[in-house]
C-alpha cells in the first residue's frame, strides 16, 4: 500500500506559501499556476509551511487548507507527505475556514508528533496569533475559534474528499466567488 492510499492518515500537501514568507501565494485551480494573491500588509509571516491537499474541497469552495510543520521551509509547488495532527477551527469574510495541522513524513524532527498533545504548546500559541493579526491591517476580521483534535481533521479531510468527489461526479467546476 503505497502513500498516497493511506488517504486521511497521510496527505500529499501542496505548498503555495513557505515559512518565513509574507506573500500570500494561491494555486489558480484554472490555469494550474501558482499566484502572488498579496503581501501582508500586517508585519508577520508564515511560520509553518502552508498550502492544500488536492482532491478536496472546503466549505469555503477552495481544496483544504493545511499548515505544515518541518525543521526547513521547503518552495512554492512542493509536494510534502504529511501527517495531519489536529486543524485550527476559524471564521473569517468567507464563512467557516478549518485549517489542518500536519508534520511532514520526511522530516526526522516531527516523526514523533502524532497528535496536538505532541506540539509544543508555544508553537500551537504562535500559529494562533499569526492568524488573529494577519489581517488587521487589511480591515478584515478573522475569528479563531480554537484546536480541534487529530479526529476532527480527519473527519474534515474526509467530508472534504467526498465534497470534491461529489462536484467531480456531477460534472461541476470549482465555484467562483463573487469579485474573482
Amino acid at each position: 500500500m503505497g502513500l498516497s492510499d493511506r488517504f486521511p492518515d497521510v496527505v500529499e500537501a501542496v505548498i503555495e506559501i513557505p515559512a518565513g514568507s509574507r506573500n500570500k501565494y494561491e494555486f489558480d485551480e484554472h490555469a494550474e499556476v501558482f499566484r502572488l494573491d498579496r503581501v501582508l500588509s500586517s508585519a508577520v509571516y508564515y511560520n509553518f509551511d502552508y498550502g492544500f491537499v488536492e482532491g478536496t474541497r472546503a466549505d469555503d469552495g477552495d481544496h483544504s487548507d493545511v499548515m505544515v510543520l518541518i525543521a526547513q521551509p521547503t518552495f512554492t509547488g512542493c509536494r510534502i507527505w504529511t501527517r495531519p495532527v489536529g486543524g485550527l477551527a476559524m471564521r473569517d469574510e468567507h464563512g467557516d475556514d478549518f485549517k489542518v495541522l500536519g508534520v511532514a513524513l520526511g522530516d526526522p524532527l516531527y516523526a514523533h508528533v502524532e497528535s496536538l498533545d505532541d506540539v509544543s504548546p508555544h508553537r500551537l500559541v504562535e500559529i494562533e496569533h499569526f492568524f488573529e493579526t494577519y489581517k488587521l491591517l487589511e480591515n478584515k476580521a478573522v475569528e479563531v475559534l480554537g484546536w480541534r483534535d487529530r479526529a476532527t481533521a480527519l473527519e474534515t479531510l474526509r467530508a472534504d474528499r467526498a465534497h470534491w468527489q461529489r462536484e467531480r461526479s456531477s460534472g461541476a467546476g470549482r465555484p467562483v466567488r463573487p469579485g474573482e
